[in-house]
């Protein structure tokens, strides 16, 4: 009897295609394996109904901010409006209250929703890191190896991206609230990040990126030391409101995507997060360094950030990889649908991603992408392809679900990416192990529970 395993779906994604009839073999080590070289006795796992596409990977992912879901939209008594910066003041009610063992629970919760949407790999940008009072663990990554434990038990691969913080911003007074993120010295932060470099390198499924907060939150000294690091990904937040741009202009001289360029940093294994206001020059130098932009439309739109310019980033050469981002949402396909829904918006015209060439699956086919393979290059892993030799990351969508009802085989990838809900998800592996059978997660109910009581003792 083989230890390789043989998928027979309906359809099966490949090369921005879907192929009919065409089957996945994965060997005992979890990878994919060439059709031909599948042994003789192999297992056959049968999918009828079923298109099998390769695992999505959430770029940019908040896990803890899953707990504050519906808990602020509305606007404040004596405010006028409610904006980012409001929004960030009732956040961080969750993010100084939690010990680790919380940090666990809600972690798991959204990473078994993020199971159930067919992503298989998130890259989670961590900045709680202390105790409550700010006085650092003994262990200095206990509440990093908490999510890590969360995103495993829930059968996600995970980069953990370790946020580096400095201070609440320039010329700003420290901020009590933020006490938990705070990190000494940039020697301390690197120090950090590669002891849990070393602590995880025994899964395959862990690894580990460097995430400066932001040009309000680190200094350009930390910033120079960074950019002179190789070996992790490096993820930021950049450009997300008007007020970062207006305080590093007025700390530097310089707007954000200026400054990251001035210092190097803008290269293949940088990514900076929402990108939202670029000038046409930054855009341009973004593109140049092959850097990735992640948008996260549901939290930019949620926190009234703005539009990301991807149509423009495309075209000058950027990445553009998606995230969930504040967990309002967890659905990958949909922010791909909002990204390009909201470019329809501001271009008042349709199909703005769309590549040309007049097929109908031409601008389903860039929107995947980009929820596969490009938040893959951003985290720097192999995944978000089926070819041979990637992990077996993989989901299932029943091609007999109602959203999906009525496609032809011409057009049944435009309908999954564009209209597909997030319940026709079916089955989903990682490593080629099912996490998720028929739409089930075995850790729903539990987690669920644990969950509710959690969310009820911080929110009476």
């Amino acid at each position: 009897m083989s230890d390789t395993t043989v998928y027979q779906p309906d359809f099966l994604y490949e090369g921005g295609r879907l192929l009919e009839g065409r089957p996945l073999a994965v060997g005992a080590d979890g990878r994919v394996l060439p059709a031909s070289s599948v042994p003789a006795g192999a297992s056959v796992v049968r999918l009828p109904g079923r298109v099998l596409l390769p695992g999505m990977v959430n770029g940019h992912s908040h896990a803890f901010q899953r707990l504050i879901r519906g808990r602020t939209e509305y606007v404040v008594s004596g405010r006028e409006a409610d904006d980012f910066w409001s929004w960030r003041e009732a956040m961080y009610r969750a993010a100084e209250s939690l010990a680790p063992e919380d940090v666990y629970v809600a972690s798991r919760q959204v990473f078994v929703e993020m199971a159930l949407a067919g992503i298989t790999t998130v890259g989670e940008f961590h900045y709680v890191h202390h105790q409550q009072d700010g006085t650092p663990y003994a262990d200095r990554n206990v509440l990093a190896h908490a999510v890590i434990r969360a995103a495993r038990d829930a059968g996600l691969r995970i980069c953990l991206l370790r946020v580096g913080y400095a201070r609440a911003g320039f010329q700003v007074a420290p901020n009590p609230r933020q006490r938990r993120f705070i990190d000494p010295d940039v020697d301390t932060f690197l120090a950090t990040v590669e002891s849990l470099a070393r602590e995880v390198r025994g899964d395959s499924a862990v690894s580990v990126g460097l995430a400066p907060h932001s040009v309000r939150a680190v200094t350009k000294e930390w910033l120079k030391v960074i950019a002179g690091v190789r070996g992790f990904p490096v993820h930021m937040h950049v450009a997300e409101q008007p007020k970062e741009i207006e305080a590093c202009l007025a700390e530097h001289g310089r707007r954000p995507v200026e400054l990251l360029s001035d210092l190097g940093l803008l290269r293949p294994d940088f990514t900076a997060v929402h990108g939202v206001h670029l000038t046409a020059e930054e855009v341009s130098m973004l593109g140049t360094g092959r850097a990735t932009v992640c948008a996260c439309p549901s939290t930019e739109r949620n926190l009234g950030d703005g539009i990301v310019p991807a149509d423009a980033l495309v075209k000058a050469g950027a990445g553009i990889s998606l995230g969930s981002d504040s967990q309002a949402h967890v659905d990958l396909l949909d922010e791909a649908r909002q990204l390009e829904g909201h470019l329809r918006l501001s271009r008042l015209r349709r199909a703005v991603l769309d590549p040309g060439g007049g097929e109908v699956s031409g601008l389903a086919a860039r929107l995947f992408g980009m929820a596969t393979v490009e938040g893959a290059r951003s985290l720097g892993l192999s995944t978000g392809t089926l070819e041979p030799g990637a992990p077996a990351d993989f989901f299932t969508v029943d091609v007999g679900h109602p959203s999906l009802v009525g496609a032809s085989p011409a057009s049944l990838l435009a309908s999954i990416v564009l209209g597909a809900e997030k319940s026709a998800v079916r089955e989903v592996a990682v490593d080629g192990r099912l996490v998720v059978r028929d739409g089930r997660h075995p850790l729903a109910e539990e987690s669920g529970r644990a969950f509710q009581t959690l969310a009820r003792a911080l929110y009476p």
